[in-house]
């Protein structure tokens, strides 16, 4: 079934999902961490400040990859179409996480620049750990 023609805006809530979302926040929440260590903030220390860069980007997430159905009962799907979709909904979590940083509720502001790093790294690593849940979880 393609993404084109299916219904796929839901969550389905299965140890598969939870397993799926777990593995996402973590690869987000890395992203995170070593740019804030980069920065030279510690993430173990300053987990404040950890989960001030973290909340834009999670809820930015939590939004797009429900609505593309990252957590359907089908999800992942095929390799291909995971991680299309994998970076197509990272690239809508980093424009909204990009949104909710220009307004005073969150820190950093918005910029262009940490976009892209955004857009990059962290679909890099949102992309690996789908693709290695897909190998997984077809067996």
């Amino acid at each position: 079934m393609s993404v084109a023609t299916a219904d796929r805006s839901h969550v389905e809530f299965s140890s598969k999902t939870a397993l799926l979302a777990a593995g996402d926040l973590g690869a987000i929440l890395l992203f995170v961490a070593v740019g804030e260590y980069t920065h030279g903030y510690n993430p173990l220390v300053d987990v404040g400040r950890v989960a001030g860069t973290f909340a834009p980007f999670l809820i930015g997430w939590l939004l797009v990859a429900s609505a593309a159905g990252l957590y359907a009962s089908d999800a992942p799907g095929t390799l291909a179409n995971a991680t299309l979709v994998t970076l197509l909904a990272w690239v809508g979590a980093v424009a909204i996480a990009q949104a909710l940083r220009a307004t005073s509720v969150f820190h950093g502001g918005a910029a262009l620049t940490f976009a892209i790093v955004s857009v990059l790294v962290g679909g890099l690593l949102l992309t690996l750990w789908r693709v290695a849940a897909t190998l997984t979880l077809a067996r």
